[in-house]
């Protein structure tokens, strides 16, 4: 049974998600264990197989972000924390909480600062739709 972004205790088992038994999941994001990714780190939740829909993700931004882009997947970001700015296709943005950011599959980004975001990709995050140009 694979742990639900560190959620310690269950409430239904990754078994039940996939047959189609369970409506729903629940996962401790401060709890997840931190991995790399082109902004700095991400706890992620709700990456399961059966779950094409959608992930969470708490990013801590590091201020050496790659530019990157998804041929498939649009994210949503949500700063939590920090303050920054977002380059979008070549155009920066400023960043504080409570700012919301939607980018389109295609849309070359990165965020710059020390930051904690929420981010949502939709479909589910896949590792393998990370695209460089570099």
């Amino acid at each position: 049974m694979a742990a639900w972004g560190g959620f310690s205790g269950q409430i239904v088992d990754e078994a039940l998600w996939m047959e189609g038994m369970a409506n729903y999941m629940i996962s401790q994001l401060d709890e997840a264990e931190a991995v790399r990714c082109p902004c700095g780190w991400a706890r992620r939740s709700f990456d399961v197989d059966g779950n094409d829909l959608a992930t969470v993700h708490i990013v801590d931004i590091e201020s050496d972000s790659r530019v990157h882009y998804h041929k498939r997947m649009t994210e949503i970001y949500v700063v939590l924390e920090g303050e920054g700015f977002i380059e979008l296709d070549g155009e920066s943005f400023p960043l504080k909480p409570m700012t919301s950011v939607f980018i389109k599959p295609g849309c070359r980004h990165r965020a710059v600062g020390r930051l904690r975001i929420l981010n949502v990709p939709i479909p589910a995050f896949d590792p393998h739709d990370e695209w460089f140009d570099d």
